[in-house]
């Protein structure tokens, strides 16, 4: 589940949040119950980034949708 912190979160901020949990995994040196808690936080920063990506596609969608149906409309007259 998503905290509210996350929800606020924009895509560029939980990206770099991101990439900064998976330097410090691929880095080592972390615990076994500090790396389960840099996983977990990678999973839920990756959800984050979906939803946005997700919301920008569907927005693109829309947006070309929109225009193929004015460009159609315009034909037809």
């Amino acid at each position: 589940m998503t905290s509210k912190v996350d929800e606020a979160l924009g895509y560029e901020q939980a990206r770099d949040e991101l990439i900064e949990v998976v330097r410090r995994l691929e880095a080592g040196g972390t615990t076994l119950e500090e790396s389960l808690a840099l996983w977990e936080r990678g999973e839920e920063l990756a959800k984050v980034c979906r939803r946005w990506l997700d919301g920008a596609r569907a927005r693109l969608d829309a947006a070309l949708a929109e225009e193929e149906e004015a460009e159609d409309g315009a034909d037809g007259e």
